[in-house]
């Protein structure tokens, strides 16, 4: 099976667990894409849910297909959140960011009753890390912002577009990718170090956030993991 039809059975699945009159939090990248995509369906067959989108990638999916699009700045919780990561470890900290949506995404994980990750055998790793970290950071001063980072030992580049432009977050903001060739022995040590600095918002590291994990294999098995 490949990488795709992987994305697209365990977004499936995902979606076949939303219930009647939940209040969802819409992750972003290409398996959280899957998972919009089989929920537009079942709303169309008579699912009643209302969603808020985590990126203006996710807004417009979900608004050409008609969900129930809510103001996210109108409401305090969410039943579910379901997003896919970039590296998961046994103990379900993440690192996720390669879609550029990550500090949104934490903030609607945080403020639901559960985060169910989506994702293909390929990204579980025994250890975070050997793999790039966004950091969001303000773009004013941020070539100090940088400086300060590259002080405190960190080493990586400012995201760019294909053309070479800046990338920019759908929160106005710069990516500035910290690269660890190395496993991460304490990713929580990591994350506090870069967000004392002044001018970052936040890391891709996240903890404590995950209930279930929708595991698609190569051999075709969906695992759902506690």
């Amino acid at each position: 099976m490949s990488r795709e039809e992987i994305k697209k059975k365990v977004g499936y699945k995902a979606a076949e667990l939303v219930e009647n009159n939940m209040l969802v939090g819409l992750g972003t990248g290409s398996t959280a894409f899957y998972f919009i995509e089989r929920l537009i369906q079942r709303s169309q067959q008579g699912l009643k849910v209302e969603v808020v989108a985590s990126s203006q990638k996710s807004f417009i999916q979900a608004k050409q297909g008609d969900l129930n699009l809510l103001d996210i700045n109108k409401i305090s919780s969410l039943h579910l959140t379901v997003d896919g990561t970039d590296q998961i470890d046994p103990q379900k900290r993440m690192i996720k960011g390669a879609g550029g949506a990550h500090v949104r995404e934490k903030i609607m994980a945080s403020m639901s009753q559960e985060m169910l990750v989506i994702i293909d055998e390929s990204k579980m790793v025994k250890e975070l890390g050997k793999t790039k970290v966004p950091v969001e950071i303000l773009p004013f001063a941020a070539k100090a912002t940088i400086h300060h980072i590259e002080q405190a030992g960190y080493k990586g580049f400012l995201r760019t577009n294909i053309d070479q432009s800046l990338y920019i977050t759908d929160n106005q903001n710069y990516l500035f990718d910290i690269y660890f060739p190395t496993f991460i022995s304490s990713p929580e040590q990591e994350h506090q170090k870069l967000i004392q600095i002044p001018g970052v918002i936040d890391t891709g590291f996240f903890f404590n956030l995950v209930k279930r994990v929708i595991i698609g294999f190569f051999d075709g098995q969906i695992v759902i993991k506690q």
